[in-house]
C-alpha cells in the first residue's frame, strides 16, 4: 500500500494532487498521520463529467465482468486489511481490532454484491390482450454521488460503492476530511483491481462546495448520504431542486429495552457492545436505556460495574483498551457538555471518575434520574455516555421508545416470544436487535424510519435503490400477417 503521507484525489482514473493541503491528525496525541489535498467545485465538476462519460460503457459491461471486478476488490481489501485498518486506527483514534474488523467488513460488501448482482431480476406480467405483452427490466440509475462520514468511513463507503457499481452505476465520492486516509486506500483497491477510468471518482475538499457541485451536475441522478439528520435535510432539499433520488441514512436515538424476564448477563453484555463499540460513535448505537422497574437496581449495578472496569487509552497500544479516543477534542467536549447539563439538572452519575489520557477522550458515563428535557435524554449522544430510565409496562416503554423523531434502530432483551413480536412490529425503527447487540450484516437491509432517513443499504434492497425499473409494452403482430 502506498504511503499515506499525501492522499490524492481520483478523477477519471488519475490520482491528482491539488494545491491546498489539509493535515489529518491522530486524536490520541494530535500527531500528523497524513495529508489530503483539497479540490473544489471545478474538480468536483470534472469528476462528475468523467463519471457521466464512463457510465454507459460501465452499464453495458456484462454483469459477470462487473462481479469479477468486485470480487477482486474484496480480495485486495482483505489482503491489505491490517495495513488499512492500522491507518484507520491512527487517523480516527479507533481500537485497532475494531478498525481492522471494519476493513474486513467492507470487503464483505464487495463480495456479497458481486454474488447478488448475478441473480437475474425482472418480471413478465400477465397479459390481457392477445396482441400485447408486458415486461419489466432493471437498469442502472446513472451517476451516484456518495457522501460519507468519519465514524465508519471505510465500511459505510463500501456499503454504497459495492451496490452502486454492481448495479452498473458510476460514482463521484466525497469522504469526511476527519478520517479520509483509510477509505482512500480502499478505493485504491478498486483501481488496482482494474476498475475502468471514471467509474469511481474521489474528490477531497470542503463539504458544502463539493456536495453542491456534485448535485448541480446534470448527470448525477442519485445522492447517497450518511450523516446527521440536519445535514441530511439540507441535502434532500438540494436534491429536490433537480428531482434527484435521495438515499439517506441519518441520525439515530436507539432505545435499549430490558424486560423483567431478560437474561441479565446477556443484556449487560449487549448493553456494553451497543453503547461503547467505536467509543459510542455509531448511528445505531444504544442511546436511551429503559430497564424494567423490577430489575432496575440489579441491572444498573451490573452495568455500572462493567463500565467501571473498562480500560481507556490509545487504540493502537499493545494491550488494546476497552475504550479509545473520540474523533477529536471538539466531539469530546460536546459529549461532556451533555453530561454536565444533565448533572446540573439533577441527574445522578453512577460510574466512577477516571483520569483521561488526553482531550479527545471521554470517561464512559452512566446516569440515572435524568430529566426528560436535557439533551442527554432527547438527542443523539454519539459518544460513551447514556441515560438509564425505569419503566413499568410494555405499553409505557413502547410509547417512550417511539417518542423521538428518530427511528433508526432499537434493541430489546426478553425471553417472551409474544413480546418479541409485539415490540418488533411496533417499535418505529428500521432495525431491531432482539437479544442481539450487533445486528448489522451486509445481507440484511439497513435504514431508518421518520427522521432517520430514506431507502435501505445492504441486501437486495440496497442494490435496487441504485436501479430504475423500466417497463416495456410489446405489441405483437397477428398470426395472419406473419403468413
Amino acid at each position: 500500500m502506498p504511503q499515506a503521507a499525501t492522499t490524492t484525489n481520483l478523477i477519471n482514473g488519475e490520482w491528482r494532487e491539488m494545491a491546498t493541503v489539509h493535515e489529518v491528525r491522530n486524536p490520541v496525541d494530535d500527531s500528523v498521520v497524513g495529508q489530503i489535498t483539497f479540490g473544489g467545485a471545478a474538480e468536483a465538476e470534472q469528476a462528475a463529467t468523467a463519471a457521466a462519460e464512463a457510465f454507459q460503457p460501465w452499464a453495458d459491461t456484462p454483469v459477470r465482468e462487473r462481479a469479477a471486478l468486485l470480487s477482486r476488490t474484496a480480495a485486495l481489501i482483505e489482503d491489505r486489511a491490517d495495513e488499512i485498518g492500522t491507518l484507520l486506527a491512527r487517523e480516527a483514534g479507533k481500537r485497532k481490532p475494531e478498525a481492522i474488523g471494519e476493513v474486513r467488513f467492507a470487503a464483505e460488501y464487495f463480495r456479497w454484491f458481486a454474488e447478488e448482482v448475478r441473480r437475474p431480476i425482472g418480471a413478465v406480467h400477465a397479459h390481457e390482450a392477445a396482441n400485447r405483452r408486458h415486461l419489466s427490466i432493471h437498469r442502472p440509475a446513472g451517476v451516484v454521488a456518495s457522501l460519507t462520514p468519519w465514524n465508519y468511513p471505510v465500511s459505510i463507503q463500501a456499503r454504497k460503492l459495492a451496490p452502486a457499481l454492481a448495479a452498473g452505476c458510476t460514482v463521484v465520492a466525497r469522504v469526511s476530511e476527519k478520517a479520509p486516509l483509510a477509505v482512500t486506500e480502499m478505493i485504491r483497491c478498486l483501481t488496482d483491481a482494474g476498475l475502468p477510468a471514471g467509474v469511481v471518482n474521489l474528490v477531497h475538499g470542503p463539504a458544502a462546495e463539493i456536495t453542491d457541485a456534485f448535485l448541480d451536475h446534470p448527470a448525477v441522478r442519485v445522492v447517497s448520504f450518511t450523516g446527521s439528520t440536519t445535514v441530511g435535510r439540507s441535502i434532500m432539499a438540494k436534491a429536490s431542486s433537480r428531482v434527484l433520488r435521495p438515499l439517506l441514512e441519518l441520525g439515530g436515538d436507539a432505545p435499549f429495552i430490558v424486560f423483567d424476564d431478560a437474561d441479565l448477563d446477556a443484556a449487560v453484555e449487549g448493553a456494553m457492545l451497543a453503547k461503547f463499540r467505536n467509543t459510542g460513535q455509531s448511528c445505531i448505537g444504544a442511546n436511551r436505556f429503559f430497564i424494567h422497574n423490577s430489575i432496575f437496581d440489579e441491572f444498573t449495578s451490573r452495568f455500572s460495574a462493567a463500565v467501571d472496569a473498562m480500560t481507556i487509552g490509545d487504540g493502537l497500544a499493545d494491550e488494546v483498551p476497552d475504550l479509545a479516543a473520540c474523533i477529536d477534542a471538539e466531539r469530546a467536549q460536546a459529549i461532556n457538555a451533555m453530561i454536565q447539563e444533565a448533572v446540573a439538572a439533577g441527574a445522578k452519575k453512577i460510574t466512577r471518575d477516571v483520569e483521561l489520557p488526553g482531550p479527545a477522550f471521554v470517561a464512559p458515563t452512566l446516569l440515572v434520574n435524568v430529566p426528560e428535557h436535557v439533551a442527554l435524554a432527547r438527542e443523539e449522544v454519539f459518544g460513551p455516555a447514556a441515560a438509564i430510565f425505569p419503566f413499568e409496562s410494555d405499553q409505557e416503554v413502547l410509547a417512550r421508545a417511539n417518542s423521538t423523531e428518530m427511528g433508526l434502530a432499537g434493541y430489546i432483551y426478553t425471553r417472551d416470544q409474544s413480546r418479541i413480536w409485539r415490540m418488533a412490529e411496533n417499535l418505529d425503527v428500521g432495525i431491531v436487535g432482539v437479544n442481539e447487540a450487533l445486528p448489522t450484516v451486509c445481507f440484511a437491509p439497513m435504514g431508518g424510519t421518520k427522521q432517520s432517513g430514506l431507502g435501505r443499504e445492504g441486501a437486495e434492497e440496497g442494490l435496487r435503490d441504485f436501479e430504475e425499473v423500466r417497463y416495456m409494452a410489446l405489441g405483437l403482430s397477428s398470426a395472419q400477417s406473419r403468413s
